[in-house]
C-alpha cells in the first residue's frame, strides 16, 4: 500500500521522498525501508523472547541483553555498556558537559531527562498536578500511576506468590525472580536475577560504583531512584502527604514511620526512634 502509491516519489534530482512525513532518501530502498516506521512492519524476531523488530539493526542490538554483549568501553574508568549511546551519556560525568539548555531561565543540565522534570517548573499550569501532595508530572499517566502511592491501590498480582504490584512494570521487574531459565547470581551475595544489565546494576552495591551525579552538588549515587530522591533535598519537594496531619514527607517510607503515631502502633514507634538515635 505504501510503497508504490502512498510513501514516496521521485523528485527532479534523483532523491526520493517520503509522502507521509516528507523525509528525502538518496536511495529508494532507503525510503523502502523507512515506511516501516508507518506502516509498523516489524519483521526481524528475537528467537528468545519472541519479541519484533522493524530493522535487523534494531534487533541486533536488542540481543545484547540475552548475551550479555557490552562491547563500548570507557577510557576513563574502564566501565563498558551494551549500547554506544548509553556510553555517551556516560562521558558526561566525566567532562562535565551540560548540552540540554532550558529555554526560559537558561539553566544547563547534562540530561535531557533532567531538563524535562525541570520544566514542570515554568510548566506548571500546563503539566498534572496530584491533589493529594501537589507534586506535578507532565503525563496524565505518571500522575495515574502516582496517585496509587496515596490510595495504596496494587492492581497488579503475580500470579506465582501472589504479591502485589502497583505498576505493571514492577510486576514484570518482579516476575523474573520467579524464572527458572537460566538465572543470574551475584556472586558475592546470591540474589538471583533475570536479566544481565540487572544483575551489573546490582554488582554496584559491592563495586562501590555511583554512575550517577547530582547537578547542583555533585554527589554520587548507584542508582537513579536514589538520585531522584536526593534532588527532592535540593527542590524542597515533599510529596508524601499525612492525611491525619497533612505533614509532608520527601520519602514515603518516612511517612510510613510517621504514621505510627496516629495509629498508636507504640512498640514499633518506640523502636523506630531508638533506633534513629544510633544513625
Amino acid at each position: 500500500m505504501y510503497r508504490d502509491n502512498t510513501a514516496y516519489q521521485a523528485t527532479g534530482d534523483t532523491r526520493f521522498k517520503c509522502k507521509v512525513c516528507d523525509k528525502i532518501f538518496g536511495r529508494s530502498s532507503h525510503l523502502h525501508s523507512h515506511t516501516r516506521v508507518h506502516t509498523g512492519d516489524k519483521r526481524f524476531k528475537c528467537e528468545v523472547c519472541n519479541k519484533m523488530f522493524g530493522y535487523s539493526n534494531n534487533l541486533k542490538v536488542h540481543m545484547r541483553i540475552h548475551t550479555g554483549d557490552q562491547p563500548f568501553k570507557c577510557e576513563v574508568c574502564d566501565k563498558i555498556f551494551g549500547h554506544s549511546s548509553t556510553l555517551k551519556m556516560h562521558m558526561r560525568i566525566h567532562s562535565g558537559e551540560k548540552e540540554f539548555k532550558c529555554e526560559v531561565c537558561h539553566k544547563m543540565f547534562g540530561y535531557r531527562s533532567n531538563l524535562k522534570s525541570h520544566m514542570t517548573i515554568h510548566n506548571a499550569d500546563k503539566a498534572f498536578r496530584c491533589e493529594v501532595c501537589d507534586q506535578i508530572f507532565i503525563r496524565k499517566v505518571n500522575l495515574k500511576n502516582h496517585m496509587r502511592i496515596h490510595s495504596g491501590d496494587k492492581p497488579f498480582r503475580c500470579e506465582v506468590c501472589y504479591q502485589m504490584f502497583r505498576q505493571s512494570g514492577h510486576l514484570k521487574r518482579h516476575m523474573r525472580t520467579h524464572a527458572v531459565d537460566k538465572p543470574l547470581k551475584c556472586e558475592l551475595c546470591n540474589t538471583v536475577f533475570g536479566q544481565i544489565n540487572e544483575l551489573k546494576a546490582h554488582k554496584m552495591i559491592h563495586d562501590g560504583d555511583k554512575p550517577f551525579k547530582c547537578e547542583v552538588c555533585n554527589k554520587m549515587f548507584g542508582y537513579s531512584g536514589h538520585l531522584k530522591n536526593h534532588m527532592r533535598i535540593h527542590t524542597g519537594d515533599k510529596p508524601f502527604k499525612c492525611d491525619v496531619c497533612f505533614k509532608k514527607f520527601r520519602e514515603s517510607g518516612t511517612l510510613k514511620k510517621h504514621m505510627r503515631i496516629h495509629t498508636g502502633d507504640t512498640q514499633t514507634q518506640f523502636r523506630w526512634k531508638d533506633d534513629t538515635m544510633f544513625r
